[in-house]
This record gives structure tokens, sequence and C-alpha cells, in this order.
């Protein structure tokens, strides 16, 4: 993600085409078609369009959190056009500067400075909302307050799919995954240097990352254009990499599919995302599954689903017949008399938990009527039906009443 200030320079939305009220799913599908469309697989060499990819990731880590997005909105809001003015010196982003506490908005309401860092309370007492005092950290210092040092910038989170059989998704597999991401220089390491170098302290920073001057009541800092805000200096940079630390590269990961998983679940694959600069920590990777439906079973949570069909008499007499199961098969026992439709449960022969133990197998008997009969096998069924009609059975008693 990117750093806050740097969310007053970017248009997220126009990055990927979507109005600002766009849905997370819409965001998500342009996010799709960009990617796969400026995918470095597919543009070899293409550097404006490894950009862009980039670019397409980023808002789309940005706009598809919540609480990223609300924090983006309302950063860009509330300095888009400049709405604050007061009477010194002009800060970034049409903020004012000055000696003073108190400004005007744009709207003619009194502002108090003091909001924005998290200093006071609220209308009802309590600590006052802290989005934007992140914004202003390392911005903006009171008094002799020292400079904090430049954080490391993370790496992008980065998502991608995969297709299961229900088998696999069921009982658990390994599947190999291509990703094409910017990864860790393996020239430098990620250092960012050229082999036998190392970066050295910034000398105009001390190593903090920014440089601080005096205006008014304020000590105001600004990112270290020496080096641009990382702290350190590289003299001999990497030629792979031109001193990122990062390459795009395609790599194989082997993601371990833990048994159980359903249809659309993600996955986290904890640091193997989009590889942070000079050696920051790398993002996380995110594996959407997929699993394809199966002809015979189905899943109501942990238990597994089979339909199985049988013929009149073993409903009647009652019959052990063998069922099908992820592992192998089980004998499974009608008792006679049983009715259509009904559910047998078989223990412990579902879908493993993670807990351990599996679920039940749910086993619902379904009639199958024989498409063509020999004579002999009509004139038994005659003789059937009459037998049931002597007995007194009627299967449409008290039914439509």
């Amino acid at each position: 993600m990117a750093p806050q200030r740097e969310w007053l320079e970017r248009d997220f939305y126009q990055d990927l085409g979507v109005a600002s009220d766009a849905s997370t799913e819409d965001i998500q599908k342009a996010y799709r078609k960009l990617a796969n469309e400026l995918h470095p697989d597919k543009n070899p060499g293409n550097t404006e369009a490894e950009d862009r990819f980039k670019r397409v990731s980023e808002a789309k880590s940005v706009l598809s959190d919540p609480e990223k997005r609300k924090e983006y909105d309302e950063t860009r809001a509330m300095f888009a056009g400049g709405r604050f003015r007061g009477g010194g010196n002009g800060f970034p982003g049409g903020f004012p500067g000055g000696g003073g506490t108190h400004y005007t908005s744009t709207t003619g309401a009194d502002f108090n400075i003091g909001d924005l860092f998290g200093g006071g309370a609220g209308a009802g007492g309590g600590e006052s909302a802290g989005g934007f005092g992140d914004l202003f950290e390392g911005l903006f210092n009171r008094g002799t307050r020292s400079s904090t040092a430049t954080r490391p910038k993370r790496g992008n989170d980065l998502e991608t799919e995969t297709t299961l059989t229900f088998k696999d998704a069921a009982m658990g597999t390994t599947v190999p995954l291509r990703v094409t991401s910017p990864a860790p220089c393996t020239t430098c390491h990620g250092s960012g240097a050229k082999p036998g170098t190392s970066p050295r302290v910034c000398p105009n920073c001390n190593g903090s990352g920014f440089v601080s001057r005096n205006q008014g009541a304020f000590g105001f800092s600004e990112p270290c254009q020496d080096c641009q805000g990382t702290g350190s200096r590289i003299d001999d940079p990497c030629t792979d990499c031109d001193g990122s630390g990062v390459k795009v590269r395609a790599r194989t990961i082997n993601v371990r599919i833990p048994a159980g998983v359903e249809d659309g679940q993600r996955i986290r694959l904890a640091g193997q995302g989009e590889a942070g600069r000079r050696g920051a920590p790398s993002g996380d990777l995110y594996v959407v599954v997929h699993v394809t439906p199966d002809k015979v079973f189905s899943r109501s949570g942990n238990d597994l689903k089979v339909q199985l069909p049988v013929s009149i008499s073993e409903l009647v007499l009652g019959a052990t017949v063998s069922v099908p199961t992820l592992d192998g098969s089980v004998g499974v026992k009608i008792p006679a008399n049983t009715t259509d439709g009904r559910t047998l449960r078989v223990r412990g022969r579902g879908v493993p938990k993670r807990s351990g133990g599996a679920g039940d197998l749910l086993v619902t008997v379904k009639v199958a009527v024989p498409p063509k009969l020999d004579e002999a096998a009509v004139e038994a069924m005659r003789q059937y039906a009459a037998a049931e009609k002597a007995a007194g059975f009627d299967p449409r008693a008290g039914w439509g009443r």
C-alpha cells in the first residue's frame, strides 16, 4: 500500500477505470480485466505495461479493503481543491501555515489543527478520530519533536486463482502456482546495491528519511530529496534492478491447500506477495480457490452428500448396498420398508475437519424405475399390485385433503 501522503497525488479509481462509488465487486472485476491485459507474461519487455500492472495492483489493494478505502476517500476529500486556508505561508496540499492553531475552512467554519494530530477530544469527550493523525505523522512536528525514522515500504498484496477437483478440495492437496510479480532481486538479494557494496546512511537526513525546517509554531518535515525518503544512499546501484532491490520475475510456489476448502475461499500465504523495496517486508499472496462440481458428491459443510439409486424391491425388502466415499466405498444397510427420499447417515465418512475427525456421509435413497420389463417381471408386478391392494395399502391415503 502506498504511504498515505502519496494518496494525495494518486487517483486509484482512475487507475482502475471505475467510478468513485463503484462496488467492491466492480472493483474486483475491473482489476481482473486490467491485470489480465497488462500481465508481464503477456507483455514481455513492455515497461509501460509493467508500470501500469503495478499501479492497478496497488489501486486494487487499497480500494478492495473497506478500511483502507474509507481512509483514502476521506484523505482525498479533505484536501481536494485546497479546502483550508489561513493567513500565513501555505503548507503542502493547500493546508495553511502560520503561527496560530485555529484556521478558517473554505466553508467559513473554524478549524482546530490539533484535531488532525489526534491531540484533542471529540464532541463526546473521547479521543478524536485517528485516521488523519497518521497522515500528518512525519509531515509536521510540534516544537522540538524529533523526526520519525522512515518506515520501509511493505510490498503490495497479490491475488491469484486456482481450480481444484471436488475431491482435492475436500481431502486437501498441494498445487504449484506460477506467479509473475515484483520479487527480491536475486543479484543484490533485495539491497539495491551492486554485489560487493552496501547502501550507506544518507548524510543529508542522517538516515531518518526526512529533513525538517521550522515554520511558525510547527516544525515542518518533508521527505529527503537526496535519498527519496529511504534514509540510505546507494552509490553503486545493482544493474539488474536499477537500485530498487526488486525485479519482476516468474516463480513457482507450491501451495498446500488444506482439507475442506470451499468454492470461493481465499487462502492467505504470508510474505509471498510483492517484494518490498530495498529489503522491506513482502506483501501477502491470496489464492482464491474454485471447486469443480462433482457428478456424484455434494457438500453441506463437512458432511458429504450422495444420492443413491435403488430399486423398489430394495426399499421394500431391505438390502446392503455399496456406496462410494472420498477414499473408497462403504456398505450402507437399507432397512426394510424404507421410504423413497429417506436420508441415511454414515458417521465419520464425510469431509475431513481441520480440528480432526470428519463429517458424516449423508445417503439419500431415490427409486430408479426400470425403463423396460419382460413379461415375467410385468406379471410379478401385477401380482404385487394385487397383494398391495388386498392388504389395504393406499399410497395416496390422506393426500390432497
